[in-house]
């Protein structure tokens, strides 16, 4: 088997290609929104939001039981945002820090998806079975379908990102004018 055969059943390889695909998508989508979030010194926001998203994740199967990526996707969006309004209530009213606040938030929140999910798994159910793929990841089983969702949550994010250009290099360099101005 000569190099150019190899490379080539590599590039035309399902799994390979689907994987490859949605790992580029979320590297772009990263990367663009990542600088801002580094640029703010809030790298850890990232950790925080995700790690927020486990309880929400988690109860969402518990009250619908269903595994679609919709619903989970729903719960997950939907912890990270009260995760997120916590975060601010913390900082507005409280003398904490906002990476401290940002610490407390993930292990919290964390900690919280882990009892859950305990709980879950305890369960004598077998509804649960599969879950710990959904929550933990597996590249491998990446489907079409699955990059599909990736890119157009990222190509919304990344449209939102670049309407709002102005605001963001804004807030990211000099918030004190940037709310001088409104």
């Amino acid at each position: 088997m000569d190099l150019f055969t190899l490379f080539s059943n590599l590039l035309f390889d399902y799994t390979l290609r689907t994987v490859a695909l949605g790992a580029a998508t979320l590297g772009i989508v990263s990367g663009a929104l990542g600088a801002f979030a580094m640029l703010r010194r809030q790298s850890l926001l990232g950790d925080a939001m995700s790690h927020a998203a486990l309880p929400g994740v988690v109860l969402a199967f518990m009250v619908t039981g269903l595994k679609t990526p919709a619903v989970l996707m729903a719960g997950a969006a939907i912890a990270g945002l009260i995760g997120t309004l916590m975060m601010v209530g913390i900082n507005r009213y409280t003398r904490i820090k906002e990476d401290s606040a940002l610490g407390i938030i993930l292990s919290v929140f964390f900690g919280f998806g882990l009892l859950l999910l305990t709980f879950l798994q305890r369960n004598p159910d077998a509804r649960q079975a599969g879950l710990n793929h959904f929550l933990f990841g597996q590249a491998a089983n990446l489907l079409v379908h699955d990059v599909i969702v990736m890119a157009s949550f990222g190509g919304v994010a990344l449209l939102l990102m670049l309407l709002f250009w102005k605001e963001f290099k804004l807030l990211s360099f000099d918030r004190d004018f940037g709310s001088s101005l409104g």
